[in-house]
């Protein structure tokens, strides 16, 4: 996402990262991964309860996939970070138009299932 920045920017697009972790350690991956967009953090995981990431189970969390994404991250030279906190949660991606009307709704099936920005984007150019 961060690459793709100055095209969010331009459609009038706000990133609000959410997470389910303690205020320590969100405030370290903040520091850490120079994060530029505002976290919210969400200990009681209603935001993800509401819009249904919940749990996954082990093979969600460690299949082919999961392996085939941190293989790329560490081909980029990044490497993957130590879980904590709950590692089976599930995310997503939720985009919210300013008249409150959600435009695209993916709940994660393990953590490498994220829509491409290209989706995301397109779907904030349907909501124009």
């Amino acid at each position: 996402m961060r690459q793709s920045a100055d095209r969010m920017e331009a459609l009038g697009l706000a990133v609000l990262v959410v997470t389910f972790e303690s205020r320590q350690h969100a405030v370290r991956y903040v520091r850490d991964t120079e994060l530029p967009w505002p976290m919210l953090i969400d200990e009681d995981r209603s935001l993800y309860h509401a819009y249904g990431m919940e749990a996954g189970d082990w093979r969600q969390i460690l299949g082919p996939a999961s392996w085939g994404a941190y293989a790329r991250l560490m081909a980029r030279g990044r490497m993957p970070r130590r879980p904590s906190g709950d590692p089976q949660q599930l995310g997503g991606d939720v985009l919210i138009d300013p008249a409150g009307i959600v435009r695209l709704h993916h709940v994660g099936s393990g953590p490498a299932d994220r829509p491409v920005i290209e989706q995301l984007l397109e779907g904030v150019r349907a909501g124009s």
